[in-house]
């Protein structure tokens, strides 16, 4: 039985996940946009909510914020980059958290590719990595380092001679693969044989046409995406799902039975 969750709010994600009725739940540490380093919101901290969370037998996910650039070449954001990393890294620890997503990043349009790749290596070699780091899958960008299927592979290269390559997974993102041009059918098999392992599902719906660059999200079946295609990328994947949809916990309710319809 494949578990589906949903990113919440981070003020209770305890309360959160049983409103929705998962065992699973995602949700930022603080500014998805902000340099300002991790905060806990939860009452009592993180001590009290990872003894909460393990109470409840919930799994929780913590997704690093947006701005994470480790791959840029671009000193005043790369630098600022991985010392956010290493404090996301530091907090999704001291909660329990079973992963921590961070986006893939980019290069600028005169840049080669390979130096962002390298970037990545760099990274990895200077974080201190107490906990998985799943990379994620993004939509947009020709200068992005985990758009496309090479670029993935480029990255993956990179970090394989690094000491905890272990550590680093991959989260796919339905809604970022179709918008990104990757094709649904293969994209699990693809993603496989390029990294070894998915760890995370992001399943989304899309607002917008397949490869389209765009990165809006919808409701299952409000979307661009064939639902059986959805519906078999999130059951080939075989791993925990996470919801980033619109709506509360209704919404995420109605989607969870949406999915788990098609993969029974």
């Amino acid at each position: 039985m494949v578990v589906i969750g949903a990113h919440v709010d981070q003020a209770d994600p305890i309360a959160e996940a049983k409103a929705r009725g998962t065992t699973v739940v995602q949700f930022f540490l603080g500014d998805p946009q902000g340099y300002q380093g991790p905060e806990f919101a939860y009452a009592g901290g993180a001590e009290a909510l990872r003894a909460d969370a393990e109470a409840a037998g919930i799994d929780l996910y913590v997704h690093a914020p947006y701005i994470i650039n480790v791959a840029t070449t671009n000193n005043r954001i790369r630098i600022p980059s991985r010392k956010l990393l290493q404090q996301h890294v530091d907090a999704a620890a001291s909660i329990g958290a079973k992963g921590l997503i961070v986006h893939g990043g980019h290069v600028n349009k005169a840049d080669d590719p390979a130096k962002g790749f390298d970037n990545w290596r760099k990274a990895v070699e200077a974080t201190d990595l107490k906990l998985p780091v799943l990379i994620e899958n993004t939509a947009g960008g020709d200068n992005a380092m985990t758009r496309y299927l090479e670029r993935i592979a480029g990255v993956w290269d990179a970090i394989a001679s690094t000491e905890q390559f272990d550590q680093v997974g991959f989260c796919l993102d339905t809604c970022h693969a179709h918008a990104g041009g990757n094709p649904l059918e293969t994209i699990v098999d693809d993603v496989r044989k390029i990294t070894g392992r998915i760890d995370l599902v992001h399943a989304n719906d899309s607002r917008d046409d397949f490869d389209s660059g765009a990165d809006r999200h919808a409701n299952f079946g409000a979307g661009r995406i064939d639902p059986d295609l959805l519906a078999a990328v999130v059951r080939d994947a075989g791993a925990p799902v996470i919801c980033e949809t619109p709506g509360g916990a209704a919404e995420h309710r109605a989607d969870f039975e949406w999915m788990r319809e098609r993969i029974a």
